[in-house]
């Protein structure tokens, strides 16, 4: 059931979660953990790319699921353009891509889905150049036109590697493709990582940010590549209380997704800790709580 909430809405990357669990395991603890919503991801592997392939009584079994346990999957990680860019030189990528993309779109339509995370890739497995660039732009536009015409946002993240690894730099890509439906996904732990001014990045963008990762990382130096995953929330280099300084100066209230991964058995004592350490977060803040006192623990 729907309720208007005091703070911003908080989500679950569906990866923190173990992989072996049901749809309805994860959202049933999705739920018992105390988020408001499941990021569902379709990553580069065949295991979550044939979901775009399901038919309309797999989808709809789903979205009962998400009603019976009030978790709605409110968002999709697409990462699967990793493996299939826009920005290709290779033709048959290109056109896999945007199969890909309407695929999407059709899927969040269907589940309710209200943004698409899109991966800030113009290539990742083959040299990137000036072409390829152009490619992904055009891409991104083709992209912005199928999500208009759906009603479904498109949010580009802001990644781990050096082509998109900034708002600023989304900015200018967002003048290159001028749609209503085509937005900006921040992932506070990559600016961070990239060694750029999280507080100042967040302000510039804030009219079109629709949805924030929240996610901790080491910082790229000179001699040493960075660790951009596998962070408990609070023990990387992010600068978490200038950042919801920043979300309260600026009133910015979009929903929010920890972003963290089960590697072992202690995942749910990992999401408990971030919880924690965020919910202080807002104190120091004064901001309202993100998850209730009895979620928290």
């Amino acid at each position: 059931m729907f309720e208007m909430l005091e703070r911003p809405r908080m989500g679950l990357y569906e990866k923190a979660l173990p992989n072996e669990f049901s749809w309805e395991d994860k959202l049933k603890q999705t739920k018992l953990l105390g988020f408001d919503f499941l990021e569902i991801s379709v990553d580069e592997s065949d295991e979550r790319r044939s979901r775009l392939d399901w038919d309309d009584q797999e989808i709809y079994e789903l979205k009962r699921l998400c009603e019976r346990y009030e978790i709605p999957l409110q968002s999709m990680c697409l990462s699967a353009h990793r493996k299939f860019p826009f920005g290709s030189l290779d033709p048959d990528i290109r056109a896999q891509a945007a199969t890909h993309m309407e695929k999407a779109i059709t899927l969040a339509y269907k589940l309710g889905i209200r943004t698409i995370q899109l991966a800030g890739y113009d290539v990742y497995y083959e040299p990137a150049n000036e072409e390829t660039h152009q490619l992904f732009i055009q891409g991104m536009k083709q992209a912005a036109k199928m999500a208009e015409r759906a009603g479904v946002m498109l949010a580009v993240e802001i990644m781990d590697t050096s082509y998109l690894n900034s708002l600023s730099k989304f900015e200018v890509l967002n003048r290159e493709v001028n749609s209503p439906f085509f937005a900006a996904y921040p992932d506070v732990g990559n600016i961070s990582g990239w060694n750029y001014d999280v507080s100042t990045e967040l302000a510039l963008s804030m009219p079109h940010i629709v949805q924030i990762h929240l996610k901790d990382t080491y910082k790229v130096t000179a001699d040493y590549p960075g660790q951009f995953r596998d962070l408990v929330i609070g023990d990387g280099d992010v600068d978490f209380d200038a950042i919801f300084s920043t979300l309260k100066r600026t009133e910015c209230v979009v929903p929010m997704v920890i972003e963290m991964w089960a590697q072992d058995e202690h995942w749910r004592e990992n999401i408990i800790t971030a919880k924690q350490r965020l919910n202080q977060v807002c104190a120091r803040a004064t901001m309202p709580a993100l998850f209730a006192a009895e979620n928290a623990a």
